[in-house]
């Protein structure tokens, strides 16, 4: 119902009267929800302002398979390569899947955590948010023979030296066979150079492995560039 000018005027004035105890009690008991709906809208936009502000662009998303790195080395993975590239450490990062493990035929007791990262894997692959790996001997062969990394023979020519070949799978009648569907099991593979042994280089010397790590670009990654810029910085100073 709307209100005469007379008895808006007589409101103000009682209002004005009261006590401010008076004021708040009258305020939460006639507003509360008007209120309450306006502080859900403030914190929800100031918490989207702030991480629109804080948000961090990510130069490449680097993983660790089968292969794990003290603090020393992430903060020289991380950081390290930021400061090399002139980027802004406040509004740029490199983003790392830390602790997968990928094997052809893992331990009974490592089943489920094996299924698990090759699904964190391959649903990073998919989203195009997977641009280099580091990885041991076995993760090389799966991600290798899997198809999911690049030729590094023309964007790292220079080095070719230390670049390294594996099997890429181009043909697999395994299901076929298991499904009594084909007379034989029939892999087709071809060789391709698509790794880099990096504990050959200054960076890694001094990080504990005491087997081989490679890296390697995924080739479906849209950041080739960055990428093949963080190639270049793990190996510099060779």
């Amino acid at each position: 119902m709307k209100l005469s000018r007379q008895e808006k005027d007589s409101l103000r004035e009682s209002f004005r009267n009261m006590s401010f105890r008076t004021k708040v009690d009258y305020i939460f008991t006639y507003y509360k929800l008007p209120i309450l709906l306006i502080l859900i809208a403030f914190l929800i936009l100031s918490s989207s302002l702030y991480r629109y502000i804080t948000r961090k662009e990510t130069v490449v998303y680097l993983g660790l398979v089968n292969v794990s790195v003290g603090t020393d080395l992430e903060k020289a993975l991380t950081r390290g390569f930021l400061e090399n590239a002139g980027a802004d450490l406040k509004k740029n990062q490199v983003n790392i899947y830390s602790g997968l493990y990928l094997s052809m035929d893992p331990a009974a007791e490592d089943h489920e955590y094996a299924y698990a990262s090759r699904m964190k894997v391959m649903a990073a692959v998919n989203a195009r948010q997977l641009d280099i790996v580091l990885m041991n001997q076995e993760a090389y062969n799966i991600f290798s023979q899997s198809g999911y990394l690049l030729d590094l023979s023309d964007c790292m020519k220079e080095y070719a030296s230390y670049l390294t070949e594996n099997d890429v799978v181009l043909e697999d009648n395994a299901i076929e066979f298991q499904l009594n569907e084909a007379d034989e099991h029939r892999v087709v593979t071809e060789r391709a150079v698509n790794g880099i042994d990096i504990s050959r280089f200054p960076l890694f010397q001094n990080a504990g492995f005491t087997a081989p790590v490679y890296a390697g670009i995924l080739a479906n990654s849209p950041r080739l560039s960055a990428s093949t810029e963080f190639l270049h910085y793990l190996i510099q100073d060779s």
